[in-house]
């Protein structure tokens, strides 16, 4: 890798309104400032792991946790060059709030100077992960209900944003290495099944007499980003990326999922206290079971099996020459589904008769969650407390926000050779498949849950027009996630072009 010296350039802060709605925010035309040193590299991790008997993320109902299988953690990476910072948090967590994001980035901003545009929060999904939604929303608000959550969420959003501060403090020269290779072994499958009728099924199997064909495609391909001394003797961590949801652990006890066995692997080959930093790739439609068997694949072969093919490319990844560090974000304002009063008293009753055990209809529940989200979200006065029904989508910076929800997307590059995009929601891997193949660098990292999670599921439009349980589990209307493409690629776009040589 090779460091230039060149002249400092203006940073430029621009704010415009681009087609199809997307605004971008903070678009910094930057470079590395005058400096022999060139890009510098922190990556740190802390501790996030839950008390027992806090709620377990995942499903419908309340679930406490009984013990610890494998630690929660939040693993940050930082990126400097001169004047330019950016940094990405990946956190064992089913999801990302708004609030959290924006908590932990104001926070880390005070703390280290990192523009909070320039800062992503994401999350593994996790489903052995905390259900912290609600107790964040009373800690926010100055309430609790039990201390020993409130607590929690305070040592969560610390520990978040500790792992950041302390990545940013140890940022050094590195040598990076980057490169993609197919995951051989087969652990991904997408989980919705064209039907006989022309409709779209989840969890079915391609055995039953209906099914057709699977609905959509898989991603097989793995991205990697390798952090090392700039002698290239010591790694100091692994970035990866990779399209499979996260439930495969089941239980009561706290776990990472299979990116813990992805992490065990590479610290087996490269030691002990390498950072292995597993984001999520688009995988909103994809899961680990095989339709064509019964049985599932367990955690520890997921994880060691995209572990061992992670371990067997590290050698040979391909040096960055180039390493200019640009950021970029954008707002775009997704579309919310339209929410009526029939539905949300319909949904007052589904939840009601829920909390009281009764036997309720698994796709009237999703819905009735639904409907609750949005009437807080759409609504400056909702028609309900929506504390008093629903566990996880409350929101404070976006309640009664109105006709549209105003995410943020973010790319962070470095050279002409690498980019991360970071999307919010469970997003479709036909979409994240778009932003790949229309992306001007060689390895570009697609993370989805970054952010926020309001949005629920992102499917493409195709998926709205077949239904089943994605697109009834998402928050918005249909071409949203078409709008993230495109913002995606002219983020990436203008990323490629600032570093054209005039």
């Amino acid at each position: 890798m090779t460091n230039r010296m060149t002249a400092p350039r203006r940073s430029i802060s621009r704010s415009r309104v681009l087609s199809a709605g997307v605004l971008l925010i903070g678009w910094l035309v930057t470079a590395q400032a005058w400096s022999a040193d060139g890009l510098l590299v922190g990556v740190a991790e802390t501790d996030v792991t839950p008390p027992t008997g806090f709620p377990i993320a995942g499903y419908y109902h309340e679930r406490l946790a009984t013990g610890t299988l494998d630690p929660l953690k939040a693993k940050a990476i930082v990126f400097r060059d001169g004047e330019t910072r950016a940094a990405l948090v990946v956190c064992d967590l089913g999801a990302i709030a708004a609030d959290l994001s924006r908590e932990v980035r104001n926070k880390a901003a005070e703390r280290t100077g990192i523009p909070v545009q320039n800062m992503v929060i994401a999350a593994t999904h996790s489903h052995t992960a905390p259900d912290y939604f609600k107790d964040l929303y009373l800690y926010l608000a100055g309430r609790q209900d039990h201390k020993l959550r409130s607590d929690y969420v305070a040592r969560l959003i610390d520990g978040i944003v500790q792992a950041i501060v302390v990545a940013d403090e140890a940022v050094k020269p590195v040598r990076l290495e980057a490169g993609t290779v197919r995951q051989q072994v087969p652990v991904a499958f997408n989980r919705r099944f064209v039907m006989k009728d022309g409709t779209a099924r989840t969890w079915a199997k391609l055995t039953q007499p209906n099914v057709i064909r699977a609905a959509g495609p898989i991603d097989p391909q793995i991205s990697l980003l390798k952090v090392s001394s700039p002698d290239g003797r010591s790694t100091r961590g692994v970035v990866s990326n990779f399209a499979l949801h996260l439930d495969t652990v089941g239980g009561l006890k706290w776990s990472a999922d299979y990116p813990y066995f992805i992490e065990q692997k590479i610290r087996q080959k490269l030691g002990g206290e390498v950072v292995s930093l597993f984001s999520t790739g688009c995988c909103g439609d994809i899961n680990h079971s095989d339709p064509t068997r019964t049985e599932r694949n367990k955690t520890d072969f997921i994880g060691n099996a995209l572990g061992q093919t992670m371990v067997g490319k590290l050698g040979s990844l391909r040096p960055l020459e180039e390493t200019e560090l640009r950021v970029h974000s954008a707002v775009v304002p997704l579309p919310l589904a339209e929410v009526t009063q029939d539905q949300v008293d319909r949904a007052v009753e589904i939840l009601t008769a829920a909390k009281r055990q009764e036997k309720v209809d698994f796709y009237e529940q999703v819905a009735a969650y639904k409907h609750i989200i949005l009437d807080q979200l759409r609504n400056r006065s909702p028609r309900v407390k929506p504390e008093a029904f629903v566990s996880w989508g409350l929101s404070h910076c976006w309640a009664g926000v109105g006709e549209a929800l105003p995410v943020e997307i973010q790319v962070i590059a470095l050279g002409d050779e690498v980019a991360l995009v970071c999307l919010p929601g469970e997003v479709f891997v036909g979409l994240g498949l778009a932003i790949k193949q229309g992306s001007p660098f060689r390895t570009t990292l697609v993370v989805e849950l970054s952010g926020c999670a309001e949005t629920l599921y992102i499917p493409t439009r195709a998926a709205f027009a077949q239904g089943s349980y994605e697109v009834t589990n998402s928050a918005l209307q249909p071409g949203a996630g078409e709008m993230l493409v495109e913002g995606a690629l002219k983020l990436l776009r203008q990323a490629a072009s600032e570093g054209e040589s005039p």
